[in-house]
């Protein structure tokens, strides 16, 4: 990877004050869109898994491809995408990864008359587009108004991204999986050309809502060409960290075992996000149906937004090593709860996991940052890339779940939060004492 010095982003305009703080307001609200935008794509998996798997009577190996398609396209597209940036610009970058985006979603349409194969690169290419948008939006939440306020800018974002991620598998239960659904077995009884038929049918309940999100991101777009942002320039700053001394990234024991950190949060967030209809539908948990199921794990994100709340107000208490240990040990103990209990505290359990995971991924991030010096902009590059573990963490519940039954498979994600628990403790003091 590139080493690259922190940056200092800077907005440059040559309208008045009063025009400025028009536009600024104007500009926010479509980059907040977009963050809304991203958050109900990205969740919107949850729901189609439990659909493609049982249209395609696939095994949760197979079905857990999809997380796989989705969250490899962050690995491979970031540092792409990130030149892509620097040659065309952030404004050019950000529309750029709306059309890409469009046209993913508009590939669920072919998709959804053809083979599994299909859905899989229609993941791919949306998540490229969403890969590409992230990196050329986030830097306009900093730019776009006072300095001062960007922080409170930052949550605002990230909230209604939260909220997008709580609204999908309402809008995804609704529009895709109302319509009753045939099991694995009186699947395979039908006789070849019904099983065709029944496929073609349940694969066009995707058709249409994906259709609607590639128009809402083509009208995105446009309404990004034509705005009239800031330009954004960035200027290097002097190594005030303590990297003087290390002779690379790599050197930074809590910037390495962060980004381990990012990679088992996301890899565990993802894979029970992408199990919990299932888990909700067994007869000795819910019994629920896919479509009721849905609704629920709105509760798993939902708890993710709230809690980034409350997890502001704590953390102005307490350090973020101990919160972060906390919210692990926490989340442990409702996935150990889960396996080994039934009925609705199996359930509520689960669910409950989304408010533990809601100030994980920032705290992180910022602790993994932490006095890098010259190193953060480098840092940051290989904690990104981190977030693959949304691909391949998912993928192993999977095989689990066929070998040893889905309630053992999530040992997974409590294996990640093990982990993260072990980072919280190890750097309670981290912003008192100097990281290594």
């Amino acid at each position: 990877m590139e080493n690259s010095l922190p940056v200092t982003a800077t907005a440059t305009t040559t309208t008045s004050p009063g025009q400025q703080a028009r536009s600024q307001t104007s500009s926010l609200v479509i980059v907040t869109i977009l963050f809304f935008m991203w958050g109900l794509l990205t969740s919107l998996n949850d729901v189609l898994i439990p659909h493609l798997k049982s249209i395609y009577t696939l095994s949760y190996l197979q079905a857990t491809l999809v997380q796989f398609c989705f969250f490899g396209a962050y690995f491979i597209v970031s540092l792409p995408a990130g030149m892509l940036i620097k040659k065309i610009g952030y404004q050019s970058g950000a529309v750029t990864g709306l059309v890409i985006a469009a046209g993913g979603c508009a590939l669920f349409y072919p998709a959804s008359m053809g083979s599994y194969a299909l859905f899989l690169l229609a993941f791919f290419v949306l998540a490229s587009g969403i890969t590409i948008l992230q990196v050329a939006a986030n830097p306009y939440v900093t730019v776009l108004g006072d300095a001062r306020t960007a922080s409170s800018r930052l949550t605002l974002t990230q909230a209604f991204n939260s909220l997008g991620t709580t609204v999908a598998p309402i809008f995804g239960g609704i529009l895709i999986l109302s319509g009753a659904a045939l099991t694995a077995v009186e699947i395979n009884a039908l006789p070849a050309a019904e099983q065709t038929a029944y496929r073609s049918s349940a694969g066009a309940a995707v058709q249409m809502p994906y259709l609607m999100l590639a128009a809402a991101l083509l009208l995105l777009a446009i309404l990004f060409a034509f705005a009239r942002l800031p330009k954004i320039s960035h200027t290097e700053e002097a190594d005030t960290g303590v990297s003087s001394g290390k002779a690379s990234v790599l050197s930074h024991t809590h910037l390495v075992l962060g980004a381990i950190g990012i990679f088992l949060y996301v890899g565990g967030e993802v894979s029970i996000g992408s199990f919990l209809i299932s888990f909700l539908g067994e007869s000795h948990i819910g019994g629920l149906t896919p479509a009721v199921a849905a609704h629920y794990v709105s509760f798993y994100w939902g708890g993710a937004m709230v809690g980034r709340f409350i997890g502001f107000a704590v953390m102005r208490k307490f350090s973020p090593g101990k919160t972060l240990a906390f919210n692990s040990a926490a989340a442990i103990a409702l996935i150990l709860t889960a396996i080994y209990s039934h009925g609705s505290l199996a359930m509520w359990a689960i669910l409950a996991v989304g408010l533990c995971n809601s100030i994980m991924f920032p705290t992180i991030f910022s602790m993994a940052l932490n006095k890098l010096g010259k190193f953060t902009g480098q840092g940051s590059g290989i904690l990104c890339m981190a977030i693959v573990g949304g691909a391949l963490v998912p993928f192993l519940q999977g095989y689990l779940a066929d070998t040893l039954g889905l309630n053992l498979s999530f040992y997974v994600p409590a294996a990640c939060y093990t982990f993260i628990l072990y980072f919280g403790i190890r750097y309670a003091g981290m912003y008192s004492n100097k990281a290594e």
